[in-house]
């Protein structure tokens, strides 16, 4: 536990309360971006930008460059975490985490002034484009407002089912060893067109196309239906066992 520099005392004793507030972050920040970070700056910097975002009081909610710059407590981590002064951590972090996507960049001149930061969602992205009659623009290649990457099963899992669990997570990424993206993509997605969002549902999609091979290539047809219907004529009944390699 931290202790406060200047009693010595064991920081934050008693606990959080209750009521605290709290800072929402997405899980998938957690599942998808966590993992691939490696220099504490963009740690430290993302997960403060949640935080600051969240506490703004601009309309729409941004964060500033200089806001951040003027922060003791954000200084004060970056100190203690990073190599090199305070303000070098803070701009290499804002960098990472742009470049990561994780976060989203406006500028209102060339000179690098005046910039502004918001955590990479879909309504951020059109709230900051609104401030264009301000003369902010938005910076770097951003991901589409919707749609998912077809490889990522983390993200299918968020979007079709909902939050992942640590048992889920472990799950996901044996899954993700095991089988090829465009499967895993194409289960979620007949799972989603069945009306049977569960990954105990997909999961055993996945296993029947490792025995039978896939059919999502087959177009204007149920996939499901095609499969009992192949089943019954073979005199089988449906297994749903786990076949794993």
């Amino acid at each position: 536990m931290a202790a406060n520099l200047e009693t010595g005392k064991p920081a934050n004793r008693d606990g959080f309360a209750n009521s605290a507030a709290g800072t929402v972050i997405p899980n998938a920040f957690f599942a998808n971006v966590l993992p691939e970070i490696t220099d504490a700056a963009e740690l430290v910097v993302t997960t403060y930008v949640f935080f600051a975002f969240a506490s703004s009081e601009h309309r729409p909610r941004y964060v500033t460059l200089a806001g951040l710059e003027s922060d003791a407590g954000l200084a004060r981590s970056l100190a203690n975490l990073c190599e090199g002064l305070p303000a070098e951590s803070l701009r290499r972090g804002l960098g990472l985490a742009v470049q990561r996507q994780s976060l989203i960049q406006a500028r209102r001149d060339e000179e690098g002034d005046n910039l502004l930061f918001a955590p990479n969602m879909p309504a951020n992205r059109q709230a900051l484009e609104r401030l264009a009659a301000d003369g902010f623009r938005l910076e770097d290649p951003l991901p589409p407002a919707t749609g998912e990457s077809p490889d990522n099963i983390y993200t299918l899992y968020e979007a079709n089912i909902g939050g992942i669990t640590p048992l889920i997570a472990e799950e996901l990424r044996d899954a993700e060893r095991h089988y090829p993206a465009e499967w895993i993509h194409y289960a979620f997605r007949e799972a989603a067109e069945m009306n049977k969002r569960s990954w105990r549902y997909i999961r055993r999609i996945l296993q029947r196309w490792e025995t039978e091979g896939p059919n999502y290539a087959t177009d204007g047809r149920d996939p499901e239906a095609d499969w009992l219907a192949k089943r019954y004529s073979a005199g089988k009944r449906p297994s749903h066992g786990r076949t794993r390699r």
